[in-house]
């Protein structure tokens, strides 16, 4: 074997031997959260780290103070991403971490959040809405409305100091939606049968297997209703218009552009992210101040744990309505407009 191959082949091992060495070291680390989550009867989830900036647009002057931009993209929903996948979906966790660093960070003179989300599940904005609001009350936080921020992107949006939209957001769709499938006569067409054993006559309430009682559209309207209500309730609060001034106006569901929300005072004015920015700075009382942006730092470990809790094995799956549309789960509560119920 020549000195160049002999040469070429030490360098191979080396290398598979750090390979092998650190894929060691990562199942050993998983290994020793695991036994001591066990030992403390603890959770083995790790503490959050904070939250690295990227610079948005530079500082005028040297000034150490800075505007925060923040962005709250797609469906809002409760589900968890997290490792490879925590900054491509942001959850309702890593919108209230990223607003809680900001708030406490001296530096940070105001917050932009940037909404662009047709809404998503009841509980999961109304969490956000209370993270936005008590910000608020720290600091300045203006809302950007961009493509859209209906249904539960509004509701959000109304926990901020002010809205800014653009002419073209679609925005508003002020209510509750509830839906599920009924497949009963398809059954019979069919030759299939459901047998339900329930503690109580509301309990299979919304099964798609028979008919749906008088008494049960009832009780489901009634829910709708008490959400819808809160709903209406903070719109008001927040923008200073009447319940019943909206009921009778642009709160029965339908999405608005940005501007008719001014006309309707939904909005406070017409602008871009640039005008948001803007007038963060004039709430914030600071003129020079830069703009950043939150970002996660994807470390080894999170690859090795992303690899350990995927799925195995692996399974391809067609489904033509994911993508453009969410897919919503029959009988969970949303604050989306109709179109995206479908």
């Amino acid at each position: 074997m020549s000195n160049k191959s002999y040469g070429c082949l030490i360098i191979l091992l080396l290398l598979a031997l750090i390979v092998s060495l650190g894929l060691n070291v990562g199942q050993f680390l998983g290994k020793l959260d695991l036994d001591v989550g066990m030992d403390a009867g603890l959770s083995t989830a790790r503490p959050k780290k904070k939250l690295h900036e990227t610079t948005v647009e530079s500082a005028k002057k040297p000034t150490q103070d800075k505007i925060v931009h923040i962005d709250l993209e797609g469906v809002i929903s409760s589900m968890e991403m997290s490792g490879l996948f925590a900054e491509a979906m942001p959850s309702v966790d890593s919108i209230k971490q990223a607003l809680e660093q900001a708030t406490e960070d001296k530096n940070v003179k105001a917050i932009v959040l940037r909404i662009n989300s047709p809404g998503g599940e009841v509980t999961a904005s109304d969490i956000i809405y209370n993270a936005v609001k008590k910000a608020a009350k720290e600091k300045p936080v203006v809302v950007y409305m961009d493509s859209m921020a209906a249904s539960g992107g509004y509701y959000v949006a109304c926990g901020a100091t002010k809205i800014v939209a653009s002419e073209t957001t679609l925005t508003a769709s002020i209510g509750v939606i509830i839906e599920t499938m009924n497949y009963s006569e398809l059954f019979g067409k069919v030759g299939l049968s459901m047998t339900a054993f329930t503690s109580g006559a509301f309990k299979d309430s919304l099964s798609g297997a028979r008919p749906m009682r008088d008494d049960e559209k009832v009780y489901v309207q009634n829910l709708v209703t008490q959400m819808y209500d809160r709903f209406l309730g903070i719109v008001s609060e927040a923008r200073g218009v009447p319940k019943d001034q909206l009921k009778n106006t642009v709160a029965d569901g339908r999405v608005v552009t940005g501007r008719e929300a001014l006309a309707a005072k939904l909005v406070d004015q017409i602008g871009y992210v640039e005008d948001a920015y803007a007038l963060a700075r004039e709430l914030g009382k600071t003129t020079d101040a830069g703009v950043v942006k939150y970002r996660h730092e994807v470390s080894l470990f999170d690859v090795f744990a992303s690899a350990k809790t995927a799925p195995q094995p692996a399974k391809v799956q067609l489904d033509v309505s994911s993508g453009l549309l969410p897919k919503l789960l029959p009988g969970v509560p949303y604050y989306l407009p109709p179109s995206f119920a479908r």
